[in-house]
């Protein structure tokens, strides 16, 4: 015992341990090197032309993901978005200044502001896809192919909703690199992805990572939200850019990511390809994109909920309102029951079933399958547009009170669908406050609601017009405000 412990001690490692190393050697370097072999085999027969062929193994792939991004680079842009806008002094932008003064007492100055995000060739015609906090509110569109040619972009389709937009190049060349979908549905965690795209503005960038996690939502860029999660590195810059699969294949399009510093720490989020085909579609039809309406309020469901339900799993969306005239209520369901799948793929939040129904056009069916009453029931829901019932009536408020300036719509299905409001949201909204108005003076903001004038409901344009002309010393007013309920009072 003594002697082979010194044994051991002398030269570090026993002869078990000499067999048992031998043995997972043959098992893990042998393939590796069989493939490697393949390889070699394929380059040599192209040495002639000194080509790289996309990988067709993973152990292939270990050796260089050059083939792949050399397939791609080229599709993925830089997008440069040229703004005006106006400052003011801050001092002046007080409300207790404005309220002597006036909106107009100091001029604005007009500053040129330039943001810079990627982009993707999704259209060998010149479409390209990136997102809309890239562009937003931009006069001039630029964009910088990969070989850097530049031209000028036109806006087609904005769509805050989902955070997309799509432009189309001026005068584009011929045969554009454009890149195919992949269908985000058959994507697993695990798999390995590329981020491509302009991080800081230091020129086009290619980073590896794999897909972290699937149907991410509460991340707030976006009303339509199941994001693929990724540790690919995404920074400042990569907004637009593509999150490909190793086929070459577009995966999403990166838009956020998750950081205290503001620079990449391995959790990026992009918005899945199913999601962005759709806007495509709509922007090659359409202006803008037209989703099914639901007309339902949903609610989480957690454990607890599962628990007292005698569901399988917890996960889905529990229906807690309908609209009257909902698709939902016109199928036959009703408060209580728990949708968990969407043609037959697992839902697990009310988040989840409205991206899956936003990928889809109107017209037709859709499958959804539900428990009630612990029975699992699966019925088949026609996708149709909100209707715009009852008539908008957009008006602007004129005369002599706090009211004045204010533009306002009833609210619908359709303007609740537009604005991400509550399927069942009632009321009078404002759209506009007019610069310099008593409205603006008063504190209205756009997308106010108002509920209530000195105790009496407004439920209607004409309501609120009839109470304004009242023209009342006081105004005691109930106004909804993003998730606040404010009371409000005024004195003339």
């Amino acid at each position: 015992m003594h002697m082979n412990l010194g044994i051991e001690e002398r030269h570090g490692i026993s002869f078990p341990c000499l067999f048992v190393f031998f043995i997972i050697v043959m098992l893990v370097v042998t393939p590796l090197s069989a493939d490697a072999q393949g390889l070699q085999g394929a380059q040599r027969e192209e040495s002639g032309q000194n080509m790289r062929v996309v990988p067709d193994s993973a152990a292939q792939v270990q050796l260089s993901f050059a083939p792949v991004v050399a397939q791609v680079v080229p599709s993925v842009v830089n997008v440069y978005a040229r703004r005006i806008v106006q400052r003011r002094r801050g001092l002046f932008d007080d409300p207790f200044f404005q309220q002597f003064f006036g909106d107009n007492f100091v001029a604005p100055r007009q500053r040129t502001q330039q943001s810079l995000g990627s982009g993707v060739i999704v259209d060998s015609d010149g479409l390209i896809v990136t997102n809309h906090h890239v562009i937003d509110g931009a006069q001039e569109l630029t964009i910088v192919l990969a070989d850097r040619r530049e031209f000028k972009a036109d806006l087609v389709l904005d769509d805050a909703r989902t955070d997309l937009a799509v432009l189309k190049l001026q005068n584009p060349p011929d045969a554009l690199p454009a890149l195919e979908l992949r269908d985000s549905d058959d994507i697993r965690v695990g798999d390995l992805v590329l981020a491509v795209g302009n991080p800081f503005g230091v020129g086009q960038t290619v980073t590896n990572g794999i897909v972290s996690a699937l149907a991410r939502s509460q991340i707030g860029v976006s009303d339509y939200q199941s994001f693929i999660q990724t540790d690919a590195a995404i920074n400042p810059g990569n907004s637009g850019g593509a999150l490909v699969t190793l086929d070459g294949r577009l995966l999403g399009v990166n838009t956020a990511i998750f950081s205290k510093s503001g620079g990449s720490v391995g959790i990026g989020f992009a918005i899945p390809a199913n999601m962005v085909g759709r806007v495509i579609r709509a922007a090659k039809t359409d202006s803008e994109v037209k989703r099914p309406w639901l007309g339902a309020q949903f609610q989480d469901v957690g454990s607890d909920i599962a628990e007292a339900f005698g569901l399988g799993r917890a996960g889905g969306a529990v229906i807690v309102d309908l609209h009257e005239v909902s698709p939902l209520r016109q199928a036959g369901f009703k408060n209580g029951d728990v949708i968990q799948k969407v043609n037959g793929r697992d839902v697990f939040s009310p988040a989840d079933v409205r991206f899956r129904i936003g990928t889809l056009e109107i017209g037709g069916q859709v499958e959804l399958g539900a428990y009630r009453d612990t029975a699992e029931i699966i019925v088949g829901v026609a996708l149709v547009a909100a209707p715009e019932v009852p008539s908008r009536n957009i008006q602007r408020i004129g005369g002599d009170s706090h009211f004045a300036g204010l533009q306002v719509a009833n609210i619908n299905p359709a303007l609740s669908e537009e604005r991400g409001l509550g399927p069942t949201k009632k009321g009078v909204i404002v759209l506009d406050v007019a610069v310099g108005s008593q409205a603006r003076r008063a504190g209205f903001r756009i997308g106010d609601i108002v509920l209530a004038i000195n105790g009496e409901e407004v439920q209607s344009v004409q309501d609120l017009q009839r109470l304004a002309r009242a023209n009342s010393a006081k105004l005691a007013l109930e106004i909804e405000r993003g998730n606040r309920r404010l009371r409000v009072t005024l004195r003339r």
